[in-house]
């Protein structure tokens, strides 16, 4: 049977994502009552520009005091699309300590201060789910939290930034530089005014790190994991990895140690086959591999950012919150019960593709394996090519520490005949 009197919904912004969020929740209003077994209202919305224009919300449900809004005692589940650290940290937990649940799409402020969320969560008895924090509408935090809740997860690898994988997309599939690949990507609205969050590797950080925790069931903030956007990604690295057979992915990778001791959690530019699913993964998509011990290898892919894509994220967190809610029950908190350090940088190992601009003179291919040999980086193959005095040499490394490969090119860098290291890229997927 079901409830007459409506769950109410507080909404904490009413942008791209949140306007999406009222609308269907108004257009598929029978729908989402069916299946959760009883109404849904939308009692609030808080914005900052209360004077715009919003196509199918009540104007009387608009406020500008966001504070009041998640304070009233009778809001059931408050959905935070409004993004960033503060206010929406405060407004969270000041949701929980009022008896609302909360279902968010903040990735910066869970990999930042997640672990006290979830206490705050934990304390007042409310649920705290963020399906549309990672990866858009791909359901990836449901079935690592629940799904594979059973399972030991070792590996998360994928393409989580939808910016960075079209501007890499352009630059591999129509030979574009950099910055004509980032102005065609913003006059499409791939990009934002201001980029950097996407290009500079934090946004795909942050989802590294929350998936991380997740799978881990360790506590991994965005300042463990190692980052490096895309800027310095040239049409000459592109081309390199064509030779070799690959594509250029800004990557997020985390890793269980092999000894079970420790984890990594990392987002860089990396070379992968074009044998690789991850290679097919065009313009603005996302995919995440998930490679787990009973469960094998998994892909999720599909529309990792837009308005729509996540909007479905957040009610599909809406529902489950609100069916908790009429059974009084709770989702799955925080596990962290592993408590496994993460590791540095230093000790990922990996291999790499390093570009050399050299003397074109007999004996400095000698001198550069030397370098190699004395550090303890094994040599995969090696290509040269020289004009007028001057030579490029590529070499490609069998895997190697990064601590190893750093004391490689700091020797590499005193020697007379190395003119200049012009691009590393770590080659993954292999």
């Amino acid at each position: 049977m079901m409830r007459t009197r409506p769950l109410k919904v507080a909404l904490l912004g009413c942008g791209v994502v949140g306007s999406e969020v009222a609308r269907i929740m108004t257009t598929h209003a029978d729908d989402l009552a069916a299946r959760i077994g009883a109404p849904v209202e939308l009692a609030g919305v808080a914005v900052r520009r209360p004077s715009k224009v919003r196509e199918g919300i009540d104007p009387a449900l608009i406020t500008t005091d966001a504070t009041a809004l998640v304070k009233r005692g009778d809001i059931d589940v408050v959905i935070e699309v409004i993004g960033g650290i503060e206010p929406a940290r405060t407004l969270i937990t000041t949701a929980f300590e009022h008896g609302a649940s909360v279902v968010s799409a903040n990735k910066a402020l869970l990999a930042e201060d997640g672990a006290a969320l979830y206490a705050a969560a934990e304390q007042h008895g409310r649920d705290l789910y963020y399906e549309a924090a990672v990866a858009g509408a791909i359901p990836l935090v449901r079935p690592l939290r629940e799904s594979l809740a059973g399972d030991k997860v070792n590996r998360v690898l994928g393409i989580v930034n939808g910016t960075t994988n079209f501007i890499l997309d352009k630059m591999d599939t129509s030979g574009a530089g950099y910055s004509e690949a980032l102005d065609e990507a913003t006059a499409l609205g791939y990009a934002e005014a201001d980029p950097t969050a996407d290009v500079e590797g934090f946004d795909a950080a942050a989802k590294a790190a929350i998936l991380a925790g997740i799978a881990f069931h360790t506590r991994v903030r965005i300042g463990d994991v190692h980052r490096e956007g895309i800027t310095e990604v040239t049409a000459a690295d592109i081309a390199s990895a064509r030779r070799m057979g690959c594509t250029v992915k800004l990557l997020a990778i985390c890793e269980r140690a092999a000894d079970g001791q420790s984890v990594t959690a990392r987002v860089h530019p990396a070379m992968i086959p074009l044998s690789h699913p991850l290679a097919s993964v065009r313009e603005a998509y996302n995919a995440v591999f998930v490679e787990a011990e009973a469960a094998g290898q998994l892909m999720f892919y599909g529309p990792g950012a837009g308005g729509s894509p996540t909007a479905s994220a957040v009610l599909g967190d809406l529902v489950a919150v609100c069916r908790n809610k009429l059974n009084e029950a709770t989702g799955p908190g925080e596990s962290a019960y592993t408590r496994l350090p993460v590791s540095p940088m230093g000790d990922v190992v990996t291999r790499y593709h390093i570009s050399l601009d050299v003397a074109d003179k007999p004996g400095v291919l000698a001198q550069v394996a030397t370098v190699f040999a004395e550090k303890g980086v094994s040599i995969d193959t090696v290509r040269q090519q020289g004009k007028d005095g001057e030579a490029s040499l590529v070499v490609v490394t069998h895997r190697a520490s990064d601590a190893a490969l750093s004391a490689t090119v700091e020797a590499l860098r005193k020697l007379d005949t190395v003119r200049g290291v012009a691009s590393i890229m770590r080659v993954e997927g292999e």
